[in-house]
């Protein structure tokens, strides 16, 4: 069900709100937390409701989308309220500000936070510099950021990293969640040897490959190259003195995983949607030090813009 209050104040809509529960019995009793979603109103609104939808059946919260209109326009909140089959395993209160009174969005979501349940916030386009000072972000305990969404998909990671506090994270980094898994594993088995050098090939503007480098920096301790080519995350490849593990995913829904002495496996290596994404991301509200290591692992990447296959490395389709 979709309540539309045009031209309304947050003390109208709270009281429709609890006219709602009384009447149809909806309770925030299972709401987990609040998700905050900073939009500007725009085709894509529709989209982020529908990824926010999607995660609240993992976390039942209330779901407050700030869609922020023209500044030049007269000053107004419209706001629409959605129960039942239209909101998920959530309520949602859709605000939309226009005028001043968009840029004052966090003094109007606060009153429809739940009390005694933590906030997420989520920025599904462009990002603040800094998250943590940002006044949404002061709100919440857990920040959201998608780097790849930004304007300068690289400049907003590099601000990422300097702004960086306890709670934030990026959709970027659970892009990578499976590349990550799967590489681990490859280096728990035989022969367990240590890796000399890595390299990561994905597209210029792709700041999941930056994160994917920075971590291997980050933990293996080892020259990491960087190479830009393509659109995506395409490939990985660590040098080990028996040879080396790459993991390459060509195009589609799979990836070839080539390891010395072992027969090449076919793996899973689909890319991630924004409602998956998002659903990860809303699972911890504590820091994620991981993250945080792979930022700093940044500046130890060495960049190329060279597009060539690593030595060793059958590119897809060539015979060797």
């Amino acid at each position: 069900m979709i309540i539309d209050l045009p031209a309304t104040t947050t003390g109208n809509v709270n009281k429709r709100i609890v006219e709602l529960r009384k009447r149809g019995g909806a309770v925030t009793l299972g709401r987990v937390l609040t998700l905050v979603i900073a939009t500007d109103d725009d085709m894509q609104t529709e989209a982020v409701i529908d990824a926010a939808n999607a995660a609240s059946r993992e976390h039942p919260c209330r779901v407050i989308v700030l869609a922020r209109g023209a500044r030049k326009a007269a000053i107004r909140l419209d706001a629409q309220i959605r129960v039942g089959g239209d909101a998920g395993a959530s309520e949602v209160v859709v605000l939309r500000l226009y005028g001043p009174l968009a840029d004052h969005a966090a003094s109007v979501a606060v009153p429809f936070l739940l009390p005694d349940t933590p906030v997420v916030a989520w920025w599904p386009g462009e990002p603040p510099a800094d998250p943590a000072r940002d006044p949404i972000g002061r709100l919440a305990s857990r920040r959201i950021t998608d780097a790849a969404a930004s304007r300068n998909p690289s400049k907003s990671l590099i601000q990422r990293q300097q702004s960086y506090a306890p709670g934030d994270t990026d959709l970027a980094w659970s892009r990578i969640t499976t590349w990550r898994a799967l590489l681990a594993s490859a280096l728990e088995q035989p022969p367990y040897e240590p890796v000399r050098s890595a390299t990561v090939t994905g597209g210029a503007e792709s700041p999941s490959s930056d994160l994917l480098a920075g971590w291997l920096a980050a933990f293996l301790q080892v020259p990491v190259k960087r190479v830009r080519a393509g659109e995506s995350l395409g490939s990985v490849v660590l040098e080990r003195s028996s040879g080396l593990v790459s993991l390459m995913r060509p195009a589609g829904e799979s990836a070839v995983l080539t390891q010395p002495g072992q027969p090449d496996r076919t793996v899973a290596l689909s890319r991630r949607l924004v409602k998956d994404c998002l659903t990860e991301e809303m699972r911890r509200l504590d820091a994620d030090e991981i993250y945080a290591q792979a930022l700093q692992g940044l500046s130890l990447v060495k960049r190329s813009r060279a597009s060539t296959t690593p030595r060793g490395v059958v590119a897809p389709g060539v015979t060797k």
